[in-house]
């Protein structure tokens, strides 16, 4: 349905005309109206406690408030074409996130040079009268019929998860970390930004004239800090692997190294950090349109993992999620479909999966598949195509058939949906932190997070 405006001109207005716009104020007005106004007062924004009083402030805008009174003279009366002549503003209350606002214009007197005056006012639904004023505005001349303008869509991109995941990681005592070759600008301001967190007790190892040299690129001391020098990437991961097995470490942060370089220290049988389970990655993506975590795996080890590798990282996904405070996490493995096909390969193994969960070889999470991506995140879609499951259209994990879709997957939501992304490696005896090049601080930090929220669950 087209919605339309159509105004009144001049001639056909009348003194004593009226028109109201009614609107609840969300928390994404007030970021919206923080991003175009410039105005970053912490009172005007959601979740800030400016007095340390323990409630958030949530204070609408005064300027915000009013602006209302704009809509209801731009689309309804007069209506399309008119234009701003002057208008005075009485602020008598304020307006918080949530409440429901009702603005109102009444013609109080036509004036020459089709200027109409008009009273203007802003009130709560309880009644609560928040703005009054008087509006002059230039009126049109000719009847019009506007088409409402589709205006481009706005996404707020905030990431409440990982905030939440952060305010439980910091006041926990920090993990100690053997940080694998922090010799670029990138990998050692990560660690030293989660140090700053107290998220992690840093042990740096690598080349210590690198390190130094990336540290005074980004202006950092590193005198309170322990440094052992290996110029070589294998033997500084044999190093770090070492120091967890004698408990001298509890984790291990990729720097610049390669990734192989760096797992094949940790796969070794007898000098590793080996357990029953297999190595798996997984990432922790902060997506601005879901209401939950989501995980995806694996997307950076396993290159074409067979059924019994699947069950392993199936796994230590649930694992992962029990741990960030998921309870009995969704789980949905993807493949093309959402039946089984005895051509699709990945259909099968998500049949069995299922199968395997519902027995009890799987343990923590409900398991369902074949999903496609459609129906294991939207619920419309599994409604539309029949599909009765607790996992479809709810899935907090998503299991990818190989990590060429996995790591397509992870990266389309980053550089497309806007997510924020941060991973680790399960499987082996302490978590791995394992980043990328391109990571950001962002990034690096909420993975350091995520390996110490683990890491305490395994202690508990």
């Amino acid at each position: 349905m087209t919605i339309t405006y159509k105004n009144t001109p001049y001639d056909k207005i009348e003194v004593g005309m009226e028109a109201v716009y009614e609107r609840t104020c969300s928390a994404d007005d007030l970021y919206v109206s923080a991003h175009a106004s410039g105005d970053l007062n912490p009172l005007h924004l959601p979740k800030e406690d400016i007095d340390g009083d323990g409630d958030f402030e949530g204070v609408a805008p005064s300027l915000w408030v009013a602006s209302l009174i704009s809509a209801v003279l731009g689309n309804q009366l007069p209506g399309p074409g008119t234009l701003y002549k002057s208008q005075n503003l009485r602020f008598l209350g304020r307006a918080y996130e949530g409440d429901h606002l009702i603005a109102r214009v009444k013609v109080t007197e036509k004036l020459s040079d089709y200027v109409v005056a008009l009273q203007t006012t802003v009130e709560r639904a309880d009644g609560q009268m928040l703005v009054e004023g008087e509006a002059e505005v230039i009126a049109p001349r000719s009847s019009q019929i506007a088409k409402a303008v589709s205006l481009p869509g706005l996404t707020v991109r905030s990431h409440e998860h990982f905030d939440r995941l952060l305010e439980r990681a910091r006041p926990l005592p920090p993990l100690v970390t053997a940080v694998v070759a922090p010799e670029d600008r990138k990998s050692l301001g990560g660690a030293l930004l989660a140090a700053e967190n107290t998220l992690i007790e840093p042990i740096l190892i690598g080349s210590q004239s690198k390190i130094k040299a990336a540290a005074d690129r980004i202006g950092k001391d590193l005198a309170h800090l322990q440094i052992i020098d290996i110029e070589s990437h294998t033997q500084a991961a044999a190093t770090a692997v070492a120091m967890v097995r004698e408990g001298k470490a509890q984790s291990i942060m990729k720097g610049q190294l390669h990734t192989d370089v760096l797992l094949a220290q940790i796969v070794k049988r007898d000098s590793g950090l080996r357990t029953d389970n297999r190595l798996s990655h997984v990432f922790v993506m902060d997506v601005p349109s879901l209401d939950h975590l989501l995980f995806i795996t694996d997307a950076a080890i396993n290159i074409a993992p067979d059924l019994e590798a699947k069950v392993d990282i199936v796994q230590n996904a649930i694992n992962l999620a029990l741990a960030l405070g998921e309870h009995q996490p969704k789980v949905g493995i993807l493949s093309a479909v959402e039946t089984v096909n005895t051509k699709i390969p990945s259909s099968m193994d998500a049949a069995i999966l299922s199968k395997m969960a519902e027995r009890g070889q799987i343990k923590g999470g409900i398991v369902d598949g074949p999903l496609a991506m459609d129906n294991a995140i939207d619920v419309d879609a599994a409604v539309t195509k029949g599909i009765t499951s607790l996992v479809a259209g709810r899935a907090d994990v998503l299991v990818v058939p190989n990590l060429e879709s996995g790591n397509m997957l992870a990266k389309e939501l980053a550089y497309v949906a806007h997510a924020q992304v941060c991973g680790v490696v399960m499987g082996a005896r302490c978590p791995v932190i394992l980043t990328s090049r391109a990571d950001d601080d962002q990034a690096r930090l909420m993975s350091c997070a995520v390996a110490l929220l683990y890491a305490a669950s395994q202690k508990a």
